[in-house]
């Protein structure tokens, strides 16, 4: 694992942890890593994460809305 150093704002108003949360959260639903992937980088297990998901506008079922097209015609 890579480690990287920020220097972010205090005007953005988040902790570390919170910041950390937030990255995690927003590479879950990008894709970038799986659930348990995320969970992993918090420190937090993956229920515990998938219910903070919603605290950064993240939804747990992270499904395209193109892909749902698909598979109804498909179906």
């Amino acid at each position: 694992m890579r480690r990287l150093t920020l220097d972010i704002p205090e005007s953005v108003g988040l902790d570390e942890r919170e910041l950390v949360l937030f990255l995690a959260a927003k590479l879950y639903e990008s894709g970038k890593l799986t659930l348990g992937q995320a969970a992993d980088l918090v420190g937090l297990t993956k229920p515990t994460f998938a219910e903070l998901l919603g605290k950064y506008g993240v939804s747990l079922f992270n499904y395209p809305a193109s892909e749902i097209d698909r598979d109804v015609k498909n179906a």
